[in-house]
């Protein structure tokens, strides 16, 4: 009995497969090129995942339907199994940013900065995107960032996993993740890494404050993390990350390391991190819940100008998430809501004793909830709440001299807004997008809220984009 089930949850697997690879593929990057699937297999619209695609994540990136080039030993262990077409792509966004209320120009007392910003490209990313070798795979992103002018290591998730099949046709995939971000390697768009807004721009006001694990420690982390998943439906992972920082270099020798007192917020040791989640399908729906969190202890250390040691008290970091994320998938309407709520506990006992925080302890709370509406996959809507609040603390969110603008007058991080975005792709990999950001209060006020007369809606921004992935 039990072999005719596996044989048929095979044949499932085959038929779904190779209905999959049937589809029209208009344009779909590095996977779809390894897979031969359209888009629609693992997006509802990239880069939101549907439930295949999370599996196709769990295990590794490595289902193809390439021909091989394959060396097996003398036991028929396979040696090699190399796709004949590297899984390679890229994407371009190209944009346009207009602020509510141009910037202070620093040259010239009373003159204002561009009210746009072009960003041609704002960004351009390379990808290595598929299996390396059996049940070895990964995402490798390298990206060229105009605000920098520079090209630099991007999200990057490498993985070995592997698939057990269990009695009464149940699943166990289970594997390991090295990742240079906290939440990329996750499987859902509820968690930082990859939840929305899925391209934003670079040329605005950002707040002053936001969780470690809210893409502060982003590229600048090494991960090494192991997960479980169980019949597709629970999943449980743990790790560790420590420093791992871009551009940094020695003092003394001049040479990517080892890190000293002139690179700022070194992790000492190993941070651990942890993420329990759970699945639920039924018909076209499907329902996450689940539940992600991180400690960080942080030496401040310094600049080049002003080096700090790696000694002495830290800066620690707490950060405890609850995330949710809701999906249907019919055959014309596409609908899915996502939510997180971040909860991080401070203890600063480094910035306390070095006179940077007025408090020993701060907390910072964030919480992000987002609907999405797609008619045939071509017209969409986003909606989305976003909002940050605080402990008050004037050294830790300073004040400064004019234009102050992107600081706080009253020494507190509270920030909440909305965001909405109209999308339209007339290819499965061509998106148009234009998003407006409005706040209602930003780093602490909602009026003149940096002390100069800038009220919160100066900052407000629109953002049009072409996103191109080919």
């Amino acid at each position: 009995m039990l072999n005719i089930r596996r044989a048929r949850t095979a044949a499932a697997l085959v038929a779904m497969f190779m209905a999959l690879i049937g589809s029209k593929a208009h344009a779909v990057p590095s996977f779809a090129r390894q897979t031969g699937m359209a888009c629609e297999a693992c997006h509802t619209v990239f880069p939101e995942l549907t439930h295949f695609g999370r599996m196709f994540k769990a295990n590794g990136y490595t289902l193809d339907n390439l021909k091989q080039v394959r060396d097996i030993n003398s036991q028929k262990e396979d040696l090699l199994l190399l796709s004949t077409l590297a899984p390679l792509s890229a994407m371009v966004q190209l944009s346009e940013t207009w602020l509510n209320q141009p910037l202070p120009d620093v040259t010239d007392h009373g003159a204002h900065s561009q009210t746009s910003t072009t960003g041609f490209p704002q960004q351009l990313s390379l990808f290595y995107a598929g299996k390396i070798a059996p049940h070895l795979g990964a995402m490798i992103q390298i990206t060229y960032d105009n605000a920098s002018g520079s090209i630099g290591m991007d999200n990057t998730d490498v993985r070995f996993a592997k698939n057990l099949l269990l009695p009464e046709d149940r699943s166990l995939i289970y594997g390991i993740s090295l990742n240079n971000n906290p939440t990329v390697q996750d499987l859902w768009n509820s968690t930082p890494a990859w939840g929305f807004p899925y391209a934003s721009s670079n040329a605005v006001v950002s707040p002053i404050a936001a969780a470690q694990i809210d893409g502060t420690l982003a590229q600048d982390v090494a991960g090494l993390t192991a997960y479980l998943m169980w019949n597709e439906s629970l999943y449980g992972e743990a790790g560790v990350y420590h420093s791992a920082k871009q551009g940094a270099t020695n003092a003394i020798t001049g040479a990517a390391g080892p890190l000293d007192g002139t690179t700022s917020n070194v992790i000492d040791g190993a941070s651990p991190y942890a993420r329990i989640a759970y699945e639920r399908q039924w018909r076209r729906h499907d329902l996450e819940i689940g539940a992600y969190g991180a400690s960080f202890r942080l030496y401040p250390g310094g600049t080049a100008s002003a080096p700090a040691p790696l000694t002495g008290p830290v800066n620690r970091f707490s950060d405890i998430a609850e995330d949710l994320q809701y999906q249907f998938i019919g055959e014309r309407d596409l609908f899915s809501l996502q939510a997180t709520h971040i909860h991080e506990s401070m203890q600063l006992d480094a910035s306390y004793s070095s006179g940077v925080a007025i408090n020993p302890s701060d907390d910072l709370n964030t919480t992000r909830i987002t609907g999405t509406y797609y008619f045939r996959r071509k017209y969409g809507v986003t909606f989305g709440h976003f909002a940050t609040s605080g402990s008050g603390d004037a050294d830790l969110y300073p004040a400064a001299p004019a234009p102050g603008v992107i600081t706080s007058a009253n020494g507190r991080p509270d920030t909440h807004g909305w965001i909405g975005e109209l999308n339209y792709l007339p290819w499965l990999n061509v998106k148009l997008s234009l998003q407006y950001v409005a706040y209602g209060e930003f780093n602490g006020g909602s009026t003149n809220y940096d002390g100069f007369g800038r009220n919160a809606s100066a900052n407000n921004t629109t953002y049009a984009l072409l996103w191109l992935a080919f």
